[in-house]
């Protein structure tokens, strides 16, 4: 990994998981059917690259508690470690850019933080996945 961020995820928040879910394979992208808790609010696709996933308007709320009506697509970093999601979310945020989601120590093992570019996009910020930092994913329903 480098030592900067790296373009490595795009989430779409979509009204219709079916209909866009649809539209991708349609598309030729394989979108795997997920555990049937899940089908309604989150969907990965496989690209081949870059991650691509879907979720549901009320599942982006459980890990970007500053999400707002109308976000449509969080484009997301990699960092290189968990500080430096707390070292670029401070930074970004004390040069008086609106933070989203404060950095945490999410469910899936990252330390992820979201805050806005200038034209009021989501960007998500992400440390590679601790294993040992893992814990229970919120209940999807």
């Amino acid at each position: 990994m480098t030592d900067g961020p790296v373009l490595g995820l795009v989430t779409l928040v979509v009204k219709n998981m079916e209909a866009s879910v649809a539209f991708y394979r349609r598309l030729g992208v394989t979108v795997p059917d997920p555990d049937p808790a899940w089908a309604d609010v989150h969907r990965s696709a496989e690209t081949g690259g870059m991650s691509l996933d879907f979720d549901s308007e009320s599942f982006a709320t459980t890990w970007n508690k500053g999400a707002k009506p109308g976000d449509t697509a969080i484009i997301g970093f990699n960092m290189p470690t968990r500080e430096a999601v707390d070292k670029a979310y401070n930074e970004l945020t004390s040069d008086g850019h609106i933070g989203q989601q404060e950095p945490y120590d999410a469910f899936w093992g990252a330390r992820y933080a979201v805050v806005e570019d200038p034209d009021g996009n989501p960007v998500g910020l992400m440390s590679p996945i601790d294993p040992a930092m893992r814990s229970a994913p919120p209940d999807p329903t």
